[in-house]
């Protein structure tokens, strides 16, 4: 939020939008208000106060009443889990609905009254706000240090991060409820699946032309359930530095989700802090051992990247989670495996036992990466024919040298749909990030 913003408040100074009916029914629908405390949540918080260095991270649900702390990290556990609402912060961020970082508390004129800068130390205020699954603020995500600071904008970025995986974890838990009341895997959860899980559109890496698609399986027909099963995510992490994930976790459904969830929102959380993908995988496995959220396994290929010497093409490291090889195809139509030891993921396998290792690769220009689930590798017939195949895949994908990644990754899915008769047994999910070519001198 610009300092000077302004809100429009009632007589009471508070603003309006903190009493929007609408707004208090979402809070409600939320069913998070006097709830106790949470791995899920409190894990973000966590990870807030170590991104930032601050000595407490909060995530709160606000009525028109009360500031409600879901999560309180760094606060004395016998010392309460609320605050007035007039007291908080959290009602500029309701009025406003963007972020407020107050780098100098005392002096800083939209919370230097509040009761709270006295109350709970508060030398420095950083917070994003969380939203429904409609749009409403329903309170904040935010980190307090006792002194005064400045934060970076790795660090505000990352906060951003983090309350839009809070904000993802309430809209999935939120159709999960309706799907269950409903008996059935209703048309709204899949979209909010869809939503949540995958991102509708690849971000512009710099240098790179990047594509992607998700092709759901048509073995039970039932689209509802077998809506969530592989996932991707392409994102920037901080200064020149990119990542890249594809996962595949075991099964569909309601358990499939809450995997995936957990696991995109950490990986993008970890990634902010740490640039060898081994160790990003790790950090996911010990989220996954200690939030438990179901005893599905789940595989996944990792990579990092940055712009390589004087900007020719990319430099980046490769982990795997027990997934398919990356597949690097150079400008020549040449296919190379990317493979990097690793076990797949599962909540009872002990992560500090899990080896895993960073593979090191360069890409030039017209060089592309692919990573892929098996879905593709398994594609058969209706009659259980011969499989896709993993040669099969490199041999179509070295006929695509001269495409751009848009063409390449429909040309795979072609090549597989055909092989298959059109039949998909699994999900199917493809990226590829080439490296655009360089323009003639």
């Amino acid at each position: 939020m610009a300092q000077g913003q302004e809100i429009v408040t009632r007589t009471d100074g508070l603003p309006k939008a903190v009493f929007d009916p609408e707004r208090l029914a979402a809070v409600a629908a939320s069913e998070l208000l006097d709830t106790p405390a949470e791995g899920t949540f409190d894990d973000l918080a966590h990870l807030a106060m170590s991104i930032t260095g601050a000595q407490k991270a909060f995530f709160t649900v606000a009525d028109g009443r009360r500031s409600f702390w879901k999560s309180a990290v760094g606060m004395d556990p016998t010392a309460g889990r609320e605050n007035d609402i007039r007291d908080s912060p959290c009602h500029i961020l309701i009025g406003t609905g963007r972020e407020l970082i107050a780098e100098d508390a005392a002096t800083d004129p939209r919370i230097r009254d509040l009761a709270a800068v006295g109350a709970l130390g508060i030398g420095a205020w950083a917070g994003y706000p969380v939203f429904s699954p409609n749009g409403h603020v329903l309170g904040g995500f935010c980190v307090v240090d006792k002194d005064a600071r400045p934060f970076t904008a790795a660090q505000t970025q990352a906060l951003q991060t983090l309350a839009r995986s809070v904000s993802s974890e309430i809209a999935l838990r939120q159709a999960l409820r309706e799907s269950r009341a409903s008996g059935e895997a209703s048309a709204a959860l899949a979209r909010t699946l869809q939503d949540s899980l995958l991102p509708p559109r690849l971000p512009a890496a710099p240098g790179l032309d990047v594509a992607a698609l998700h092709v759901p399986a048509t073995a039970t027909g039932d689209a509802g359930a077998d809506v969530v099963g592989d996932f991707y995510d392409l994102f920037h992490t901080r200064g020149k530095n990119w990542a890249a994930v594809m996962g595949d976790v075991c099964g569909k459904g309601i358990d499939a989700a809450l995997v995936t969830a957990l696991a995109r929102y950490t990986v993008r959380a970890e990634a902010s802090q740490h640039t060898h993908p081994s160790v990003i995988l790790h950090r996911l496995h010990q989220a996954m051992a200690s939030q438990r959220v179901s005893d599905r396994f789940l595989t996944a290929g990792l990579v990092t990247f940055r712009p390589g010497p004087d900007n020719d093409g990319l430099v980046g490291r490769y982990a795997s989670a027990g997934h398919p090889p990356a597949l690097i195809r150079r400008a020549d139509g040449t296919v190379e495996e990317l493979t990097s030891p690793g076990m797949l993921l599962h909540p009872d396998f002990d992560p500090d036992k899990a080896v895993r290792k960073d593979t090191s690769f360069r890409l030039h220009s017209e060089d592309a990466l692919l990573l892929y689930t098996d879905g593709i590798t398994e594609a058969r017939t209706r009659q259980r024919g011969p499989l896709f195949g993993d040669e099969r895949l490199a041999e179509v994908l070295a006929g695509t040298h001269g495409d751009d990644a848009a063409t390449t990754v429909t040309r795979l899915q072609k090549a597989a749909a055909q092989h298959s008769g059109g039949y998909a047994m699994d999900d199917t999910a493809l990226m590829l990030l080439r490296v655009a070519p360089q323009p003639s001198s």
